[in-house]
């Protein structure tokens, strides 16, 4: 949770995933959408913002060496899993990702750094294949059909991790998924980011922000 600035307005801190660790320093991608951000942007090196956190719970990675991860980011989805990526680089995953145009694909030199091409998938077709990008995955566990190997790893837009949950079960994988919530406190305490589970109400920020997708009622 990101404290944009010591003003009044906006008086919420925003929400972030964590995006890098780089040389000591964490890295927050975003994109300029409203005042917050807007705010965010104009920031320069030395300003000071507050900051809590690690907030939540992450992917589990308890599988680690036992099975294939297959991260999947859609949009913005990219900034939790290029992290996921560099920590599970050696086991080399399988990336797909899809975004709306090609002029909107985030992260592809840093991905390309530690060796990783993502399949992509672009709505306009710019880029990659046309089509969403939840196409290609069922696509390669169709043809990989040991349902064991894999485990999928994904972040992005509510419709596309719904139609995955949809993929994840017919091909029996686990997945597990981060979503995108609105959060007030970030502590669990406001109760503004509560989804519906199989286990009644959770809240992304205590809770989550990653499920196992057959935890959440879509």
């Amino acid at each position: 949770m990101l404290s944009v600035d010591s003003r009044l307005d906006p008086l919420l801190k925003r929400p972030f995933s964590l995006h890098r660790f780089v040389s000591g320093d964490l890295q927050f991608l975003y994109r300029v959408v409203g005042k917050a951000t807007s705010i965010l942007k104009e920031k320069k090196p030395g300003d000071i913002m507050e900051l809590i956190g690690p907030l939540g719970n992450g992917f589990p990675l308890n599988q680690a060496g036992k099975v294939n991860p297959v991260l999947v980011a859609g949009g913005m989805g990219i900034a939790p899993l290029v992290a996921l990526a560099e920590k599970v680089a050696k086991q080399e995953p399988f990336f797909f990702y899809g975004a709306r145009s090609a002029d909107e694909l985030l992260c592809l030199d840093e991905l390309d750094s530690i060796g990783i091409v993502p399949v992509v998938s672009t709505d306009d077709g710019t880029a990659g294949r046309k089509g969403f990008v939840t196409e290609l995955v069922d696509e390669f566990l169709t043809k990989h059909h040991s349902s064991d190997l894999y485990s999928i790893y994904a972040c992005g837009p509510k419709p596309m991790l719904a139609a995955l949950s949809g993929v994840a079960k017919k091909h029996k994988v686990k997945a597990y998924m981060a979503l995108e919530e609105s959060m007030a406190c970030g502590v669990g305490a406001c109760l503004g980011c509560v989804i519906k589970t199989v286990d009644g109400y959770k809240r992304v920020c205590k809770e989550g922000p990653v499920f196992s997708f057959d935890d959440i009622m879509w």
